[in-house]
């Protein structure tokens, strides 16, 4: 995998893993998370994590990633390749193993419904089994000849959706609270991070007493703390940042403005009203961006729930005037009504998608495709 969150999913598909079976062997390309799970890790691939064309510039650390995996499948000859996410740095590996006749499991598939479907065809070819985490991926792959399972998303692992409190209880005699989501990555929260302060300005003047809760992740936290020191603006100005409090902050907030992303269902699963926007170089969406992307719309949520109507208003790609959010987000914050209305559509989402375990059911498929029964009891 090639990110933290990534990571993450890996290392609690170890963990499955080894409970299962403790005498099985993981090495891997990974983190800190996954040599935590009791991973062993011969190259870390997240660190240097990034998106778009920065993600291009680390062409000399995935060729050396390559070349390790090519004597790797050599001498070791492993049960089963296990590729997380990142399709642009898996593709190899999977290739690699499937020409060694090494089974390959994904898990996280990329989303070729969205975009680059040619995928299909890689995926097809090098692929025995796709764990997906999205309902709709099972049929969408398995119609195209890619083998597929649903496993469920592994983000409801360890969030567990709660029904939000209703706004009497929520917030009484106290001025409205708004979330400001910029993401899990540096770079996607420098490139969002200070328009959505624009927005975050715009409604504080018009609303007395208003006040920002920042969730930030250790990557994003040096970004947010920088950009609001240079603005001079801080916990006295109504913008409070709150290192890891994700889970902290949404059962408090009214609605949320977020990066579009994971963090939309994470938002979701607390049932919060929200705004989704992505900034995006107007130069790569218009002579790349808009030529590959088929979906019409972009957020997670959005996509999820279906019909005409777009659940959770998005700016995606945003990279023009701010004003516009603004307004959109006044008019949320001003409509208790619609923010009730939307909690409900969320919880609905929740009730079909929140439930926890696919990290042990995608554990299920790799034991399967190696040929191993579970020792574990129960």
């Amino acid at each position: 995998m090639g990110e933290k969150s990534g990571d993450q999913h890996a290392a609690n598909l170890v963990r499955e893993l080894r409970g299962s079976d403790g005498e099985i062997i993981v090495d891997a390309l990974g983190g800190a998370e996954l040599r935590a799970a009791g991973a062993i890790i011969h190259h870390d691939s997240v660190s240097n994590a990034a998106v778009g064309i920065k993600a291009l510039l680390r062409w000399r650390e995935v060729l050396a990633m390559e070349k390790w995996m090519r004597g790797y499948l050599e001498t070791s000859r492993p049960d089963l390749v296990i590729c997380v996410d990142s399709w642009g740095m898996n593709k190899r590996f999977a290739r690699l193993a499937h020409d060694r006749g090494v089974k390959v499991m994904y898990f996280i598939s990329p989303q070729v419904w969205a975009s680059r479907e040619g995928r299909v065809k890689q995926m097809r070819r090098w692929v025995d089994r796709v764990a997906c985490i999205l309902p709709f991926e099972e049929e969408y792959l398995t119609s195209r000849g890619v083998a597929a399972t649903y496993v469920g998303h592994p983000l409801f692992d360890h969030v567990k959706a709660a029904p939000r409190r209703a706004a009497a209880e929520r917030y009484p005699n106290r001025p409205a609270v708004v979330a400001i989501v910029a993401g899990s990555r540096r770079g996607v929260a420098s490139a969002n991070f200070p328009r959505l302060l624009d927005v975050a300005v715009g409604m504080k003047s018009r609303v007395a007493g208003l006040t920002f809760r920042i969730p930030t992740t250790e990557a994003t936290d040096p970004v947010v703390r920088s950009v609001l020191a240079k603005r001079r603006l801080g916990a006295g100005d109504g913008f409070v940042v709150d290192l890891d409090g994700f889970d902290r902050v949404m059962p408090e907030v009214d609605i949320c403005l977020t990066v579009s992303g994971t963090a939309t269902l994470h938002a979701a699963a607390f049932g919060v009203p929200m705004i989704a926007v992505y900034y995006v170089n107007p130069w790569e969406w218009h002579l790349i961006g808009r030529w590959i992307v088929k979906a019409r719309t972009f957020v997670m949520v959005n996509i999820l729930i279906g019909g005409k109507e777009k659940v959770v208003p998005e700016f995606i790609p945003w990279y023009g005037p701010v004003e516009p959010v603004t307004r959109a987000a006044m008019e949320m914050l001003k409509d208790v009504p619609r923010q009730e209305a939307i909690s409900a559509k969320l919880a609905g989402l929740m009730a079909r998608v929140g439930r926890g375990g696919a990290s042990k059911r995608a554990a299920a498929v790799a034991m399967e495709l190696m040929g191993v029964a579970e020792k574990r009891e129960g």
